[in-house]
């Protein structure tokens, strides 16, 4: 039973007052974290706040220097790191490693670039206003709130933390509910990295109780959120003059168009769409293909869902608990819609408590639920159509516009296609993917808004700050 605390001005805050997180494995306590109150919470961005300035008044290198022994702490715990993610959101130990460890990677090259974040200097020479010499720098924004998701509790909390902290801004980080083990368990790499008082603080607690307090304190100048729509949308209304970067939900079509390479194309759906039991916001989570490829296509898919392999993290099992029952629940809804309006289970439709087992469904039709809700799970629709027109149409009636695929061995046909499809980014001949970690990611629609990425991310947590010279 892990017990960590929350941290504010680099002191552990024990209050009496504790949430528990559950193992969705066993269903059990995987350990415990401070349940914070709004005063506690204030304290946190007021000692964020406080030391802002000193901390952006270090040069770059020497911020750098402190946030290396940072990165040096993480491949010193990367084991204990690894295995309370795995633990408390049933993500299986080898990829929670290689999470932690692609994490470093962001960590080094988020150092890289920022040293390359050079001022911008022109002349007002173009306007007819002769010597003046403008010297345009990014500056630090100040308080960051940093809010992490469960699936990728370490990557996307540092994805936002350490580009905060490396361009001189304070962090208030509020992981989510799963997830908080790992993000408290951050604060301890904060101390044996020797972080200068009130930079980096955790706040944790039940986000029903604090979230409206977490996100409308008014030290806050930047909110950069992964999470649910339904979060997102509400800090939206809240947070109308605070600078925002949301990323949220997805629907992510793959739209099949020929059948050159079906082994291949099928191998990226699967994969696309059930890794981490399909809990991605970039996941495949509907298929489009017209009926004389799908009779070929399908049984491919069929033949790779059937392999993968189901049972829990210790036993590196591809297919692992959904995060809780209430989420099986939904899951298990869609897909008893689907059954219900004239859907075909090929595989699947198996469960044992938050256990899904992955699910293929051929024939689902847009009136199906499955069809356009956001499953979060293991399950897979194939969605037969008679032309890329009406592909298109379907990618694009959505709510959602992160991430689409498109399978096609002519590139002309797959480009033209890419360019009519409403989303953030398409993938040709290659599942949706957040990365390369170094590439903008982003969504339109209810999908987000704001782009990151280690480049872009640098950039939104800055401002230009203009000095012009006159000679």
């Amino acid at each position: 039973m892990r017990e960590l605390k929350a941290f504010i001005n680099n002191e552990f805050i024990n209050n009496g007052e504790w949430l528990e997180i559950i193992n969705p494995t066993t269903l059990l306590p995987a350990g415990k974290v401070t349940a914070l109150k709004a005063e506690d919470i204030n304290k946190a961005y007021s000692a964020a706040r406080n030391a802002q300035k000193d901390w952006e008044k270090l040069a770059l290198l020497e911020r750098i220097s402190i946030l290396k022994k940072f990165r040096d702490a993480i491949l010193k715990h990367q084991d204990e790191i690894a295995k309370i993610m795995s633990e408390e959101i049933a993500k299986n130990l080898k990829d929670s490693l290689a999470e932690v460890l692609r994490t470093v990677e962001i960590i080094d090259y988020t150092f890289e670039e920022a040293k390359r974040m050079d001022p911008l200097a022109m002349t007002g020479e173009g306007m007819g206003a002769k010597n003046k010499l403008g010297i345009f720098e990014r500056v630090a924004k100040g308080v960051i709130l940093a809010i992490s998701p469960f699936n990728y509790p370490f990557n996307l909390a540092l994805a936002k933390i350490i580009p905060a902290l490396v361009m001189g801004n304070t962090v208030v980080f509020k992981p989510a509910t799963a997830g908080s083990l790992t993000g408290a368990y951050m604060a301890k790499l904060a101390i044996e990295a020797d972080f200068p008082k009130g930079i980096f603080n955790v706040v944790t607690g039940r986000g029903r109780e604090v979230g409206d307090i977490i996100t409308s304190n008014p030290e806050i100048d930047m909110i950069s959120f992964t999470g649910s729509v339904g979060i997102g949308n509400q800090i939206r209304a809240k947070g109308s003059s605070t600078d925002l970067v949301l990323e949220l939900g997805g629907k992510d079509p793959a739209l099949v168009l020929d059948d050159r390479d079906l082994e291949k194309y099928a191998s990226e759906i699967v994969t696309g769409a059930f890794g981490y039991s399909g809990q991605r916001c970039t996941a495949i989570k509907r298929v489009f293909v017209n009926d004389q490829i799908a009779d070929k296509l399908v049984p491919i898919i069929k033949k790779h869902v059937e392999k993968l392999s189901v049972g829990t993290p210790e036993q590196n099992a591809f297919i692992t608990p959904v995060i809780d029952e209430k989420s099986s629940d939904f899951i298990q809804g869609l897909i008893d819609d689907a059954k219900q309006k004239g859907a075909k289970i090929l595989f699947g439709d198996k469960r044992e408590k938050n256990l899904m087992w992955p699910t293929l469904v051929d024939y689902v039709t847009p009136d199906m639920k499955l069809a356009w809700e956001e499953p979060f799970g293991p399950v897979l629709p194939i969605l037969r159509v008679n032309s890329i027109e009406e592909m298109i149409k379907l990618a694009n009636k959505s709510n959602f516009g992160l991430q689409a695929s498109v399978f096609c061995q002519d590139i002309s046909t797959a480009i033209n296609v890419a360019k009519q499809i409403e989303t953030g980014t398409v993938n040709i001949n290659s599942k949706s993917q957040r990365g390369p970690d170094c590439f903008p990611f982003l969504g339109i629609k209810d999908s987000g808004e704001g782009v990151q990425g280690i480049r872009e991310s640098l950039i939104s947590m800055t401002r230009y700050k203009g000095i012009v010279i006159n000679y």
